[in-house]
């Protein structure tokens, strides 16, 4: 078992959850950071006790108050219960992937250790900024509780977390419910089976996936209150079927480009191919990926072109050229070479969004939204734990775990003593 100054890594706790479990579904709500302003709006106007008026609380700089005295209300009336016991909560999500396969990802939420990010157990592979950390502070500060879990990844190298995890699926669920087209089952597991579940999924490093800014957030929390050294995640074992990466692929706004220019600048270290409007491009990366680093330029009025990196092209001035595990990443070389060149080809005002929707990035450029965008193939799982292991970091929104855990299935609360 990996060193951590707090054991076990993992443990069941007391979770708050909604009384009301047969409209668990208007309840809910996706990760915070991946709403819209509309989307807030729509599920606020869903139901007034919905999941989004804690995590994104209205109202400017009182916001956050707001948010305190909303949650008390809520506990006071009886809108969230806490369970009798401890527990673990086992989650079962049902999704169908952009290509239209179907998948099921099964994971474990428990009461995760707090501690410096890359100390100890918990390896992180992503670079956070201080804004987002910022603002879920302020949150947890009025809160002093934790709506949304973050997602882990256990290497599960034994398989002895998968097994347990089928062996409770097997019952029929606490609650059932639908979000974003997102079939959820809810499970709990108390006793000594919430116990062996916990200590199967803290039999190695835990990895994590999505939630470093909300992480480190609890760090900082803990360093005012030592007794909150607990953190609320998912944790879904790397041999599930159901884990899947999505690319997060790259759209560029700003004034016209010339793509042109930017083939003849990468044609020494790049093959390239147009591809007429009637090629599936998912499937044409699919393709080209055991051959090498490829992506494709959609790009406004002309055919899409196809690049794929010539084997021994020298990568030797990138950033990143000395860490191999980061230089091995599609999304690094891509990023490097050719984004930021269509950037600052794209003039004064250029920006960079992210989708990891294929049609959304198409049609942004087809309808002149867009000047340029880049498809990608998408890091795989083996590759983000290489990251983390090394103590290194990928590019930013370098991958897009699909589906996101659902914000308000499951709340912990705070220890201040």
């Amino acid at each position: 078992m990996p060193e951590s100054k707090i054991e076990p890594a993992i443990v069941p706790f007391v979770g708050y959850r909604f009384s009301d479990v047969n409209r668990l579904g208007d309840l809910i709500a996706p990760p915070y950071d991946v709403i819209s302003a509309e989307e807030r709006a729509r599920l606020a106007a869903r139901d007034i006790h919905n999941i989004v008026h804690l995590i994104l609380p209205a109202g400017d700089a009182d916001k956050y108050e707001h948010a305190g005295k909303l949650f008390g209300s809520w506990l006071a009336q009886g809108v969230l219960k806490a369970d009798a016991d401890e527990s673990v909560y086992v989650i079962q999500q049902d999704f169908v992937a952009p290509g239209g396969e179907r998948y099921s990802r099964t994971g474990v939420i428990g009461a995760v250790v707090v501690e410096p990010m890359g100390t100890g157990v918990v390896r992180p592979h992503e670079k956070t900024h201080a804004g987002p950390k910022e603002d879920r502070l302020a949150l947890l500060r009025a809160t002093d509780a934790m709506f949304e879990a973050l997602l882990m990844l256990a290497p599960d190298e034994d398989g002895e977390l998968q097994e347990k995890l089928g062996e409770i699926v097997r019952d029929p669920p606490l609650a059932e419910c639908d979000l974003n087209d997102v079939q959820i089952r809810l499970w709990k597991a108390s006793g000594a089976t919430g116990r062996a579940v916990a200590d199967a999924a803290a039999a190695g490093h835990l990895y994590m996936a999505d939630g470093h800014h909300r992480y480190e957030t609890a760090g900082t929390y803990m360093e005012e209150y030592a007794a909150a050294d607990r953190s609320l995640a998912m944790v879904v074992p790397v041999g599930d079927a159901g884990l899947k990466i999505l690319p997060t692929h790259r759209i560029i706004y700003g004034d016209s480009i010339d793509v042109d220019r930017l083939v003849e600048e990468i044609r020494e270290r790049f093959h390239v191919r147009e591809l007429s409007p009637d090629i599936n491009y998912a499937d044409h990366l699919a393709d080209i990926k055991d051959r090498g680093t490829g992506c494709i330029i959609v790009r406004p009025g002309k055919n899409a072109l196809a690049l794929l990196l010539k084997g021994g092209a020298s990568l030797g001035e990138l950033p990143f050229a000395n860490e191999p595990t980061v230089a091995s990443l599609d999304v690094a070389r891509v990023d490097e070479i050719i984004v930021k060149r269509l950037l600052r080809l794209a003039g004064e005002e250029a920006r960079l969004g992210y989708t990891p929707e294929p049609n959304h990035l198409i049609d942004e450029v087809l309808n002149g939204e867009a000047v340029a965008g880049v498809l990608l193939n998408a890091t795989e799982v083996r590759q983000v734990l290489a990251v983390a292991d090394a103590g290194a970091v990928m590019p930013q929104k370098a991958t897009y775990f699909l589906p996101k855990v659902p914000s308000g299935l499951v709340t912990l609360r705070c220890n201040r003593a």
